[in-house]
């Protein structure tokens, strides 16, 4: 199985974490903050140079306010096999 770090599908989900947080009109330090992380953490997510892992998805649906099912199905989509 190949990396994820780098693939199709992770940069897809950066894209959707950012615009979804823009969206919700929060800065990176304000989601930083009600997670109790540094503002750098949410910058690593959101340009793909950190993986999210499951619960940390979950606490940033909660956050920003979007459904992570809705999310789940747009990485869904994206063709694995084409990174």
């Amino acid at each position: 199985m190949a990396k994820t770090l780098h693939s199709d599908r992770h940069r897809r989900l950066a894209q959707l974490l950012t615009e979804k947080r823009k969206q919700a009109g929060l800065t990176q330090a304000a989601v930083a903050k009600a997670l109790d992380r540094h503002q750098p953490f949410i910058a690593n997510i959101e340009n793909a140079d950190r993986r999210v892992d499951l619960i940390e998805f979950l606490d940033l649906a909660k956050v920003v306010g979007f459904d992570p099912y809705e999310v789940l199905q747009q990485i869904e989509a994206v063709d694995p096999l084409t990174d």
